[in-house]
């Protein structure tokens, strides 16, 4: 006598009633965990010290300033151009910085996902295209205002989190 599929699938069942899904407490609190040690990368670069986050710099007005309030899908989209403008930048300061903001994204994801929220995948930026000529102008401007701007940034989306943002 053949079981097939159904057999196989009881055989695994006591398997499977173990394995559980990640607490969504867990994944808010890693996601809080992750922002405050971006934030203190950032305050760990001395130069970041020299430019208030409200500060307007012209030339990089292309770098988000603070939200007031931010939602899931907000919160993707802005680190998504912080992203992009670290990876461009020759400075080794911000690579760290650039790939836990990647491993931020994909947190924030499992957090949107928990809620049903689709978030929209941010790949190409078309506001960052001239952002080439901007750096070869004023690459330490960028990078000093870059920093400083996410780390207020970062800051907002920490109280955020705590106030459980929408999608």
């Amino acid at each position: 006598m053949h079981c097939g599929r159904l057999c196989q699938f009881l055989w695994l069942w006591p398997y499977l009633s173990y394995v559980q899904a990640v607490p969504i407490q867990k994944v808010q609190d890693d996601t809080k965990t992750l922002i405050k040690t971006i934030v203190t990368r950032i305050h760990d670069i001395s130069h970041t010290q020299s430019v208030s986050s409200k500060q307007r710099v012209t030339g990089l007005d292309f770098i988000p300033g603070l939200h007031p309030v931010l939602s899931l899908s907000k919160m993707d989209q802005t680190l998504a151009i912080y992203q992009q403008i670290l990876t461009s930048l020759p400075s080794q300061n911000v690579m760290q910085i650039s790939n836990d903001l990647e491993n931020l994204r994909d947190l924030l994801r499992l957090l949107a996902s928990s809620k049903s929220c689709p978030l929209p995948q941010t790949s190409g930026l078309e506001t960052l295209e001239s952002l080439d000529g901007v750096l070869e102008a004023s690459l330490y401007s960028t990078e000093v205002v870059a920093l400083s701007r996410l780390q207020g940034s970062l800051q907002g989306m920490l109280q955020q989190l705590d106030l459980s943002p929408r999608c």
